[in-house]
């Protein structure tokens, strides 16, 4: 074993109390930026108490994997990751990420944690594929899960409404061959 298997070169993945991580997704869901990026709702304040309850509830499926985001060199948390929707059958799953902090935007970390979370899907989990979905308005976070290995697999024409406009919802995939691939080539 060469590397520990949920750390990267800027972040590591943990797990933290539903109190903490509670508190955080209150504070985080206050930027509706944060809120559209991550979710095709609309974006709305969540209370420390509903965040709390929907982590519990989250926390009894049997079929997901949710880590948090923490930085190496301070150790401060600035987001989350996870792996959902498992179909061990097919050996599929969808993964989600969302960094809290702005400061962290557009700097590596969340591309980090994504390789991490496929690391740990492909070699742990042995799973088959990863997906994902992203909206159109988000092109730094299609670059980020490019730069993770992901493909453009489809998109769902003008599926979201946003400020009155149109936009397209993007599918992204990645199958254990091709992280194989790509890690033989780095």
């Amino acid at each position: 074993m060469k590397t520990d298997l949920l750390h990267g070169s800027l972040v590591h993945l943990t797990v933290q109390d539903p109190e903490t991580m509670a508190r955080l997704f209150s504070q985080w869901s206050g930027d509706s930026e944060y809120s559209r990026l991550l979710d095709w709702e609309p974006a709305c304040r969540f209370s420390v108490h509903s965040s709390q309850k929907w982590l519990e509830k989250d926390s009894e499926k049997q079929i997901n994997y949710f880590f948090v985001i923490s930085t190496l060199e301070d150790d401060r948390i600035i987001g989350a990751i996870g792996l959902d929707g498992i179909q061990w059958t097919h050996g599929d799953c969808f993964v989600g990420i969302g960094l809290g902090e702005r400061e962290f935007w557009g700097k590596g970390y969340g591309t980090d944690a994504m390789k991490i979370i496929l690391r740990y899907a492909f070699t742990e989990l042995n799973l088959q594929r990863v997906s994902l979905n992203v909206f159109e308005y988000n092109p730094r976070g299609v670059r980020s899960y490019e730069k993770a290995g992901f493909s453009h697999e489809g998109r769902e024409v003008g599926l979201l409404l946003r400020e009155g406009k149109r936009w397209d919802v993007i599918f992204m995939g990645i199958l254990r061959e091709e992280w194989l691939k790509q890690k033989e080539n780095q």
